[in-house]
């Protein structure tokens, strides 16, 4: 009697299979820049690692990093960021507005593959110095929308 061993690598299909489930069960994580604790209290009455961001709040943090960061402030990486402090101080006009919208969007375009389908809103509130940004887009792995709302104040 003869027995014939199967390798299981040799399905070709199986392996794509198993590689599609491993991509779309991927959990995103991320730091929580508020530094907060676990609330869970471990040995001896001290508190555990500092609370990470998960999925989708783990994205919508990376893509408002990513808008808040200016040019040059991340070592080694000097065109990361979209610019948008020295926005803040020209005229409060259409062509600003468009400029910021623009400036969001390559950022979003060029340094998050994780989201798709971006839209932004600007809103112009002159009398406080400040635009009201409203910026949406769809996670890709979740399929998800997600909308992330965010004051830009001139600080001077």
């Amino acid at each position: 009697m003869a027995i014939t061993l199967q390798d299981p690598l040799s399905d070709k299909s199986v392996l794509a299979r198993r590689a599609a489930i491993v991509s779309k069960n991927r959990q995103y994580t991320d730091l929580d820049l508020s530094l907060q604790l676990y609330p869970i209290v471990r040995e001896e009455g001290q508190l555990g690692d500092i609370n990470p961001l998960i999925d989708i709040d783990a994205v919508k943090a990376s893509v408002k990093n990513l808008i808040l960061t200016n040019y040059n402030e991340r070592p080694f990486q000097p065109k990361l960021g979209s610019n948008l402090r020295a926005l803040l101080f020209e005229p409060a006009d259409r062509l600003t507005a468009v400029a910021i919208r623009e400036s969001i969007k390559r950022v979003i375009a060029q340094y998050e593959p994780r989201v798709d389908s971006v839209t932004v809103q600007i809103l112009d509130d002159s009398d406080r110095n400040r635009y009201h940004v409203t910026i949406g887009f769809r996670v890709i792995t979740i399929d998800t929308e997600v909308n992330i709302s965010v004051y830009l104040v001139r600080l001077r």
